[in-house]
């Protein structure tokens, strides 16, 4: 059995995390994996050539590497897995509920504050849903079938993000009036605290003690948007333009975009 480490330099969220697990999850020669996000690590217990498992993460364009690669003895790896797999069903139905409760919140809070930051926000939770839906839904499916659920999520997800940098287009163009930016930041808040407890959940489930650590969530993309939309917030309010706003919509709806590709690769895996 070999012990093997990469490097998932472009690994920056738990989403991220699954979309790793959903591409080796048809290498019936993994017997475990283990995720460090905050170092951007992943330790892989498996059998066979390191280098196949490093082909089958290529398509993700994580910038993924091999640090180093051991032999090690593994027990009862059977009742461990099973254990595993029925931890992270569940803790994966904690955070797609709370995901998708952020969605609705931001997406009409958005719409009702005029602010695309806060829509654009609420596309990047929706994406989130996707892929730990996409997780969930994987267990007990055939490889095809979670090839066609993956490739029908990244296209509609794709969709949102187009028309979202349509509109943000549109507003450029045209005569809007400035978002509400007293929401936005309220919003964005609550959203950030939304985010820091999934983070808690998927850290206290992956270590012996139970605090969280710092720079697990100042590495995650989605605590980074929340932050950048409250930043956002407050330029509205000084300088009184709509144009802070639209920008961050803007930068969002393009990493919802590039997320939805990388969903779409991994579908074709």
């Amino acid at each position: 059995m070999q012990k093997t480490l990469f490097k998932i330099a472009k690994m920056d969220c738990p989403s991220e995390e699954q979309m790793i697990r959903m591409a080796l999850a048809p290498n019936t020669r993994i017997h475990s994996l283990a995720f460090d996000i905050a170092n951007r690590q992943m330790t892989v217990i498996h059998e066979g050539d390191a280098a196949v498992i490093l082909q089958q993460l290529q398509p993700l364009n994580f910038d993924s590497s091999i640090i180093g690669s051991e032999l090690t003895q593994v027990t009862d790896a059977a009742n461990s897995k099973t254990s595993n797999d029925h931890q992270q069903s569940k803790l994966l139905w904690q955070v797609l509920a709370i995901n998708l409760l952020f969605f609705i919140i931001e997406s009409v809070s958005g719409w009702l504050s005029g602010s695309m930051g806060l829509v654009a926000d609420s596309l990047d939770m929706l994406a989130d849903s996707f892929v730990y839906g996409l997780a969930l839904f994987a267990v007990g499916h055939s490889l095809q079938t979670k090839q066609l659920t993956a490739k029908v999520a990244g296209v509609l997800q794709l969709l949102l993000a187009v028309a979202g940098l349509v509109e943000v287009v549109r507003r450029f163009l045209g005569a809007e009036t400035i978002p509400n930016f007293a929401m936005m930041i309220g919003i964005s808040m609550l959203a950030l605290l939304g985010n820091a407890l999934c983070l808690y959940l998927l850290q206290k489930s992956r270590s012996e003690d139970v605090h969280m650590q710092a720079s697990m969530i100042f590495t995650s993309n989605d605590v980074i948007v929340n932050l950048g939309v409250i930043l956002t917030g407050v330029l509205t309010w000084f300088t009184q333009s709509r144009y802070p706003d639209l920008l961050i919509g803007l930068l969002v709806f393009a990493l919802v975009a590039s997320g939805a590709v990388k969903i779409l690769r991994l579908s074709n895996n």
